[in-house]
């Protein structure tokens, strides 16, 4: 089988001949690993069964200060102490200025120029357009967190304007992303903490579940498979979600979520991507330790399908380099 049609099998809960997996690194545990290896080019064989393309511009991102970069919707995050994503420090909307406010341009022809080659050259890999900070993560970057929590109880006609704007957005991403060749989209909206949903289930059935719901099916309708990235403890919403037409679950956190009950109770409606622990097994387990934990989430989640093996998140920084290369050794073995 190729990736691709491992990935395929797994989301039609068959069997494949390998459980498929896709790993990823944020750029300090990149340098260790390849520094470990002694190959600045290790990744070009790990055998990822997922590519992923962006849905933004080739300039969305741009430097405006130093450790300063700011985004395609003029929101800034302070990247001195965390270079992956950063923390953001200013504010672009209020009740007030949404009005006047211009979105980016989902029309702008840049953000797509890639996909046809992409599409001609994945050969047998499974093809992504990954829209990250999808709704209610963009709406809390756009107007802070606080103020967002807030306004869901206070002004609930300001965040039902703010998530309609933006979901107007995603959907016209849709429309040109799923326009052509792909095989996903994923989209990213974090809804969870360590303990449960950030904002309480109430709240997300007001505000986020009839969008996410829009947003599924759109790509659904046009014939792709649907992928959620939420961090924490979300797995209350499993049956909602697979409802709206999810077809994959991502980080699958075993710190928060018990994932093989979660298989159990799930895993005929809905697959897994990610499982291995980012928090506990890679940064403070053994060797032994990460080989057990992979080797049981490829039995037991992989079991029938359902199951697309990876680091419940992009593996941290302090992640020991020898657990990194264990894992990397058991999933190329299967």
């Amino acid at each position: 089988m190729t990736n691709r049609e491992r990935v395929i099998a797994s989301l039609e809960h068959r069997q494949p001949d390998k459980t498929p997996y896709c790993i990823g690194f944020t750029e300090p545990a990149f340098r260790k690993t390849a520094e470990y290896y002694g190959d600045p080019n290790f990744a070009q064989s790990l055998g990822n069964a997922m590519s992923f393309l962006s849905t933004e511009a080739p300039d969305a991102w741009r430097e405006v200060a130093p450790d300063i970069w700011e985004d395609q919707f003029g929101v800034r995050w302070n990247r001195s102490v965390d270079k992956d994503i950063g923390v953001v420090c200013n504010q672009v909307v209020t009740p007030e200025t949404l009005g006047d406010y211009a979105f980016p341009d989902p029309e702008d022809p840049r953000r797509w120029a890639s996909y046809a080659q992409a599409a001609a050259e994945k050969g047998g890999q499974f093809l992504v357009a990954n829209l990250g900070f999808s709704l209610f993560e963009r709406a809390w970057t756009m107007y802070g967190m606080e103020n967002l929590f807030i306004a869901m109880a206070v002004d609930p006609a300001f965040v039902d304007a703010l998530l309609d704007r933006i979901l107007a957005f995603n959907l016209a991403c849709v429309e040109h992303a799923c326009a052509h060749d792909i095989d996903a989209m994923m989209f990213g909206d974090d809804w969870g903490r360590q303990v449960g949903l950030l904002m309480g289930a109430e709240y997300w059935r007001r505000f986020i579940k009839s969008r996410v719901q829009a947003m599924y099916q759109a790509v659904k309708a046009r014939g792709k498979y649907v992928f959620i990235h939420s961090c924490g403890k979300v797995d209350e919403l499993f049956d909602e979600l697979i409802a709206c037409g999810l077809d994959c679950f991502n980080p699958f956190q075993p710190e928060v979520i018990d994932v093989f009950e979660a298989k159990r109770r799930y895993g005929d409606r809905l697959s897994f991507y990610g499982g291995i622990s980012t928090q506990r097994t890679l940064p403070y387990g053994t060797v032994d330790d990460v080989r057990d934990e992979v080797k049981r989430l490829i039995e037991g989640v992989g079991q029938d399908g359902g199951y697309i093996a990876s680091p419940a998140h992009a593996i941290p920084a302090d992640a020991k380099p020898e657990n990194i290369a264990a894992m990397i050794e058991v999933l190329k073995a299967q």
